[in-house]
């Protein structure tokens, strides 16, 4: 075994190497889209993230953050982290790949040794199964990012390769020694994520295989049920070990009349004391498996207090504290994940179904510390069902999200509120949730991919030659002709013929971190973002799998050959067909895979933060909406201090109390936000809805007249906060929440008219309008917490403080407001006048000579002693072979649309010149070769013609139009891969182009006119 394990070891870190050396080189240098910025910032100061924690994660990207040499380069460091990470996965999959493999030769015998030849397969299939891993597509995308995937995957694949080497050791004592590793390496994993858990049935049956010398499917059935065991126990662990303390702490404090924390303490003591004494009892009774037991379930508790740091930091208040878990109560909703609700899994409704009420179910306890006790503040709520609900087993059509009931219509073609049946039920699971969800991610990694575009599906073979260049030169276009499937398939089925046990075991792990995943999060019928990534714990398995498929070619060629031929010919003859159908394996992987993964040079996740931010004056309130919108902000302030004096304000989390609390806390250079409401208007179940109704206790006539004309907001705010019982309705014995007796509002400015005129932010001639206030009419008949939140904080800000929103909001975010604000850069602010009163002809209203000097220039400021620099960032966007896929093209697209819109305000303004320097500078920044064009971009060909630049309009027309051309065509003869939004917006640029260009280019207007009724034509017939 010597020379085997010399050059396992010595191939096992070269393949590492090899691995480590592509993800550094393909390392995002700075931070992602998605969670990373939000990891990143928490990772940096030790902050709270979102539910349910990774605290060992940000423990360890602590002190790869300190390693930066400054600010801007924390975010590489972090990302170094995933990318080392992703390298010990692969050196642990080489090495469990060998493990397993020699299985294949060694008949049972403990002692065997490979022979050179046996020993040069293994390491040829291991080389190949670790190098396909690693250029897969979905372990390679966690690779080069901050997120808890890729160390969720070394951790996974660390507990996998300790339990093979435990199976080759025959002494007891090391035996115990690694199993306690394991129990460790399992607790720690707590603290990064849970998906690492799901190993541990698979465990539990390499240990029955080892220890049980008669092997059957009922000792294997039970090792499963054993380790599912141990899996649910760990899994109750995470939220169970906390609500139990709770429930010790406040009988402690509440029966016992003990002061706070006695409880807990009492069971921190009562734990390690039980622990202590039943481990000196396990060594004074020479009890070896109950000592390793008890020892291991101490290092799993070690591991899993990993948590105590999300108490501790919370209890500091950092900027950012996700659900403030600073105490046991707010620890295991953040545990549980209660912010964003459960999906039934065994039984439950229909989406057709609606609940008859909501019942209290737990009590949510909070301190009062003038009494001493605990009392209970509110309760957790379950829907409750009527008797003739119509209930389902294995419910998989449970949403009742319109969005989500209208999409299911459609998948099953079902008319609009026709009742799904059982077959419905299991048709959705089949073809969305195991083919859309699972099965088309598996070909993503081992068959092909067809594009980056959100729901692309498998690629197997294709002929691009009609492809628009959107799809044909797509970087995520990647085609393996099936050739690692193929070699998959083979390894399994060889992994069946000659191990039944290995393949048993590795069949249960495929399936545990695979299809049971798929069971068990019951996705509905849209996610945000692919969710590929969760899947790659059972394409681990795959890749060992391919790497038997190389074993099964040798020995297959090698048995297949005629007996009569000379053995060194057959030898190297099966050694090099397996060789070359495993390098073409990787080598297809590596090349096709290296253009979409390699995130170098790409830094507009942060450079489109930056830009938002600097759109924004000096101590501004930025409102923004999702993960997106608001990690990038987060990341830019809290890790490189970049406009620290603007406020960021999530309005999706402005609807929890926590949030709202901080939202009323200084943060770095930004005061408190002016929030008048108190706790008791904005905690958990309060408010989270206000009703707009006529007003119940005024008389009729009173009550409608209020209601047509609309409620002073200020004044309403003030009563609100007053308590006064003419805003209230009463919702039990107890509780009160607020109502609106209008949905027109009235916002009187005459207090602040002379601050506005001196801040200098109004447009040209908007003095003579500041006299009539504001007056406009909310979007909906209620309003949400969130909503309610933002409208008091307009209401008492007196516009001390500039007001900004995030262009990518719903409408309803902007609570009927669009009407009051103008562009400014890359942001929207709100005004006190009506922006179409300034400017009737158009939709929004534009700060042109501002913005063009924020995109184009830098403009500086002083606040608080500090010097702020505004200034945009287009780093990489003019690099065809920087990467950038669809999360970037929305952002990308909003920059497009406000220069459009600046350009040709400014021609409107007589200011050709600077408009023409605009679109010119946005051309050579963002040019379509780089990022493919939009609809903004097609609407600059009339506008460059009107300023003069006739040539640049003829190379862009005739690019835009060959390729809308196509892009429709290509759509029409492939069904499957039509875009619907895609079609539609080239058939909008047929239309405006017939429209615009009708005095510049006459003959070019009515051949678009002529497209445009062609193609709409089309899809008119299509739809009879």
């Amino acid at each position: 075994m010597q020379y085997f394990k010399k050059l396992n070891n010595l191939l096992g870190w070269i393949i590492f190497l090899i691995a480590t050396s592509v993800y550094l080189l393909t390392l995002e240098p700075t931070a992602s889209f998605w969670d990373c910025g939000e990891f990143i910032a928490c990772s940096a100061k030790l902050q709270v993230p979102h539910p349910p924690g990774t605290p060992f994660f940000l423990l360890v990207n602590r002190m790869f953050a300190m390693l930066a040499l400054e600010p801007t380069q924390i975010a590489f460091m972090v990302n170094v982290s995933s990318a080392l990470c992703s390298g010990f996965t692969i050196l642990f999959l080489f090495w469990s790949i060998s493990l397993l493999a020699i299985k294949f030769f060694n008949q049972g015998k403990a002692d065997f040794e490979p022979t050179k030849p046996q020993t040069h397969s293994i390491m040829l299939a291991s080389s190949v199964g670790a190098l396909a891993y690693t250029f897969s597509d979905s372990f390679w995308f966690s690779a080069v990012e901050a997120e808890v995937y890729a160390m969720s995957s070394f951790l996974t694949g660390f507990i996998f390769w300790a339990m093979l080497k435990w199976d080759t050791l025959q002494d007891t004592q090391s035996e115990y020694r690694w199993l306690l590793l394991i129990a460790y390496l399992i607790g720690l994993s707590i603290g990064v994520h849970p998906l690492n858990l799901l190993t541990i049935p698979a465990l539990a049956m390499i240990y029955y295989f080892k220890k049980w010398q008669k092997i059957s499917l009922k000792g294997s059935v039970y090792a499963i049920l054993i380790g599912s065991g141990i899996l649910l126990f760990l899994i109750w662990l995470i939220p169970g070990l906390p609500t139990f303390a709770k429930n010790i702490e406040v009988t402690f404090v509440n029966v016992l009349n003990l002061p706070f924390n006695s409880g807990i303490i009492f069971l921190i003591i009562a734990i390690v004391a039980g622990l202590t004494w039943g481990i000196f009892y396990s060594i004074r009774k020479q009890k070896p498996l109950l000592n390793t037991i008890l020892l291991g379930v101490s290092l799993v508790l070690v591991g899993y207090a990993s948590y105590g740091i999300i108490l501790i930091r919370s209890a500091y208040n950092p900027p950012i504290d996700e659900n403030n878990p600073e105490d046991l109560v707010s620890l295991i909703s953040y545990l549980n994940r209660e912010q964003y609700g459960s999906r039934p899994l065994l039984f439950g409704p229909i989406y057709t179904e609606k609940p008859e009420d909501y019942i209290n179910t737990t009590p949510i306890y909070t301190k009062d510390k003038e009494k001493g006790k605990y009392v209970i503040y509110r309760y957790n709520r379950e829907p409750k069902y009527g008797d003739d609900a119509r209930m389902m087993f294995f419910p998989r059509l449970y949403s009742s999200d319109p969005y989500h009931v209208s999409l299911y219509e459609r998948y099953l073609g079902l008319e609009k509120g026709e009742q799904p049946s059982f077959f419905d039920n299991f048709r959705f699971f089949f073809t969305y949730q195991l083919g859309h969800m699972y099965w088309r991610y598996f070909g993503w990694n081992f068959i092909g991919r067809e594009s980056d575009i959100k729901d692309a599906g498998v690629l197997f073979l294709s002929n691009d030659k009609d492809a628009p260049n959107y799809i044909k030169n797509n970087k995520a276009r990647n085609r393996f002709f099936a050739i690692p499937f193929i070699l998959g398939m083979l390894g399994l089925a060889f992994n069946i013929i000659r191990n039944k046990q290995t393949a048993g075991m590795l069949g249960l792990l495929f399936f545990l971190t695979g299809i049971a995943l798929i069971i068990y999060l019951n996705s509905p019928p849209v996610e945000p973002r692919e969710r590929d990534y969760i899947y790659v714990g059972s394409f681990y398995v795959f890749a060992i799998w391919i790497a038997f498929g190389v074993l099964a070619i040798i020995e297959l060629l090698e048995t297949r050959l005629s007996k009569g031929t000379q053995i060194t010919y057959r030898n190297s003859l099966s050694w090099g067909v397996a060789t070359f159908a495993g390098l073409l394996c990787v080598a297809l992987m590596a090349w096709q895979g290296w253009d979409d993964h390699n995130r170098s040079n790409r830094y507009y996740s942060v450079d489109s933060a930056r830009n938002l931010l600097s759109s924004c004056e000096p101590n501004a309130i930025l409102f923004t909406g999702g993960d997106n919108d608001t990690f990038p902000l987060w990341y830019v302030q809290e890790v490189e201090g970049f406009r620290t004096d603007v406020r960021v304000c999530n309005t999706s989390l402005l609807g929890t109390d926590w949030y709202i609390s901080q939202m009323k806390q200084a943060a770095y250079d930004s005061d408190p936000l002016p929030i008048s409401l108190k706790e008791e208007h904005y905690r958990m179940g309060i408010n989270d809805v206000v009703f707009i109704t006529k007003h119940p206790f005024m008389p009729e006539k009173e009550a409608k007249q209020l209601f047509e004309q609309g409620v002073e907001l200020q004044q309403y705010m003030n009563l609100v906060v007053q308590n006064n019982k003419y805003t209230q309705i009463p919702t039990s014995e107890e509780d009160v929440e607020n109502f609106l007796p209008s949905q027109k509002l009235i916002l009187d400015i005459s207090n602040d008219i002379d601050y506005i005129k001196s801040a200098g932010f109004l447009p040209k001639g908007a003095d003579t309008l500041l006299k009539y206030g504001m007056y406009w009419q909310l979007p909906k008949n209620r309003v949400d917490k969130d909503e309610f939140v933002i409208l008091n904080i307009i209401a008492n800000n007196h516009w001390r403080r500039p007001i900004y929103f995030a262009p990518k909001l719903s409408d309803e975010d902007y609570v009927g407001l669009k009407d009051y604000m103008q562009i400014e850069g890359l942001a929207y602010r709100l005004l006190p006048v009506p922006v179409g009163l300034l400017a009737p002809k158009k939709e929004i209203f534009v700060n042109a000579d501002l913005s063009y000097e924020l995109i184009m220039k830098e403009k500086k400021h002083s606040f608080k002693g500090k010097e702020i620099v505004r200034k945009m960032y287009w780093r990489g966007l003019d690099n065809p072979r920087v990467y950038h896929n669809e999360d970037y093209f929305g952002f990308i697209s909003q920059a497009r649309e406000h220069i459009y819109e600046v350009a040709k305000t400014l021609i409107e303004e007589g200011k050709k010149e600077k408009a023409k320097e605009l679109m010119l500078f946005s051309l050579k920044q963002i040019p379509i070769e780089s990022i493919p064009y939009d609809v903004y971009v097609a609407q600059l060909v009339p506008l460059l013609y009107e300023v003069g630049e006739t040539n640049t309009a003829d190379k862009l027309y005739k690019q835009i139009m060959e390729e809308a051309k196509s892009i429709i065509e290509y759509s029409n003869e492939h069904y499957s891969l039509r875009n619907d939004f895609k079609m539609r917006q080239q058939i909008f640029i047929f239309y405006q182009y017939a429209k615009d260009l009708q005095k510049i280019k006459p003959d070019e207007a009515v051949k678009c006119k002529n497209l445009y009724e062609k193609y709409v034509r089309q899809i008119s017939n299509e739809l009879e």
